[in-house]
């Protein structure tokens, strides 16, 4: 939803710049530049109205002549292909000890499906660097990497480590939390969104669990499938936690109605709206 925002933003300016807005009374939002390109990394099963979403901006960025790219970044896949037999980036799932002890897996999939992903492509592909290479003196610091993170969000702003990048954060420095995103991209471009996070993140609520069930048959399977495969194998010989990506700790599909009814919203306009997650 944030991102779907900044992107849109983006594009209004430059379609206001060009002249080809005025129908919609576009405003144009200082804070946020017309971006050289804007990048989706596809992680292999996310909701289907991520996808929907995606294709609404690529159409956005045909419009607004902004380049658009899909970086394929299949995280599902890794998993299901090496979990239980190789090492595997860290995902946030919920865990039990042997000794019954609860706790959380580290968080590490973000950087490692999404920021290097995204900044290997720029480097490589619209930089032209080769592997290896050694990053040249007006490189350094000189390429910002902007976020869609919201106001409520401010606490997963970071600097960027890489030589080259600086992390910039227009959302929140607007002080926009998401449902003004939400309420912007309805109003001004006549999209409903929804969060984007895969399937199997740790951090949805129960109830997403129970909307895909009833309107995604194909996304629960493959999630169900999935939280077996956590159920069946372990990360590794030094991790010997049960693993959930239910906050219940349960497999989702043993989740109950009582369970699953924690629906999480924000307001807009005096309805109630979920948030997507």
């Amino acid at each position: 939803m944030q991102s779907t925002a900044l992107a849109l933003m983006a594009c209004e300016n430059k379609l206001i710049l060009d002249g080809k807005f005025k129908e919609f009374n576009g405003t144009y939002h200082h804070q946020v530049p017309i971006y050289d390109v804007i990048l989706f990394c596809d992680l292999g099963l996310e909701p289907r109205w991520v996808y929907e979403q995606v294709n609404f901006i690529k159409e956005a960025c045909e419009w607004a002549e902004i380049p658009f790219y899909v970086l394929e970044s299949d995280l599902h896949g890794d998993y299901t292909k090496l979990f239980g037999n190789a090492r595997v980036v860290s995902v946030p799932f919920w865990s039990v000890g042997e000794d019954g002890k609860k706790g959380k897996m580290m968080r590490n999939c973000t950087l490692d499906y999404k920021i290097n992903i995204m900044q290997k492509f720029v480097r490589m592909e619209l930089l032209g660097y080769k592997k290896g290479q050694r990053i040249k003196e007006e490189d350094l610091k000189a390429h910002e990497m902007h976020l869609g993170f919201s106001a409520e969000e401010r606490h997963r702003c970071k600097d960027n480590p890489h030589k080259m990048f600086v992390n910039k954060y227009p959302l929140c420095d607007m002080k926009l939390e998401r449902k003004h995103n939400y309420a912007y991209i309805k109003e001004v471009w006549g999209l409903e969104t929804k969060a984007s996070a895969c399937c199997f993140c740790p951090f949805h609520r129960n109830y997403f669990f129970k909307y895909i069930k009833e309107n995604h048959k194909e996304e629960y399977d493959k999630t169900v499938e999935f939280d077996e495969m956590l159920e069946r194998e372990q990360p590794n010989t030094k991790i010997r936690s049960k693993l959930y990506i239910s906050r219940s700790r349960k497999r989702i599909a043993d989740l109950t109605e009582e369970e699953c009814n924690d629906k999480e919203c924000f307001d807009y306009k005096g309805e109630s709206v979920w948030n997507g997650f």
